[in-house]
């Protein structure tokens, strides 16, 4: 089944997110996450309100802080250093928002050699993709799986 890692945050960024997570799922794809809120909650929230399956990657060492629409949890407790396992975990990636997480996030996805959509206004950064709409942004991220 095809994943992909929806990263960012920033709470004014949660309406474009949930769309985002809500047209992978309507394609079929699970939304991977950070497993937390914002964003990531919002990405989740919008996958399940269009009966997908969602993943979130936690930082901390317990379940406890996971998004309500998390259906599977991953404990790292490794902090920001599970970044990688976020990004590493999805056929693409869309960035939504974000701030050095979610550029260092950018960065790991394309040394990986994964597909990365950043969608505006976000990050510039050599060999990601723009989009202007969350529709466009998941065009993009699933084109080459379509």
């Amino acid at each position: 089944m095809l994943q992909v890692s929806v990263i960012g945050s920033g709470s004014e960024h949660e309406e474009r997110a949930e769309a985002v997570g809500r047209l992978l799922a309507q394609r079929g794809a699970t939304v991977v996450t950070g497993g937390l809120g914002e964003v990531m909650g919002a990405a989740a929230r919008g996958a399940k309100a269009a009966g997908g399956t969602t993943i979130g990657i936690l930082p901390g060492e317990t379940r406890e802080a996971a998004s309500p629409w998390v259906d599977h949890v991953v404990v790292t407790g490794i902090g920001h250093a599970r970044n990688l396992a976020v990004v590493a975990s999805g056929d693409a990636v869309i960035a939504v928002g974000g701030k050095y997480g979610t550029l260092a996030e950018i960065g790991f996805a394309l040394t990986l050699g994964r597909r990365v959509v950043v969608l505006e206004p976000g990050w510039e950064v050599d060999g990601a993709l723009r989009a202007a709409t969350p529709e466009s942004a998941v065009e993009l991220a699933l084109q080459p799986f379509a």
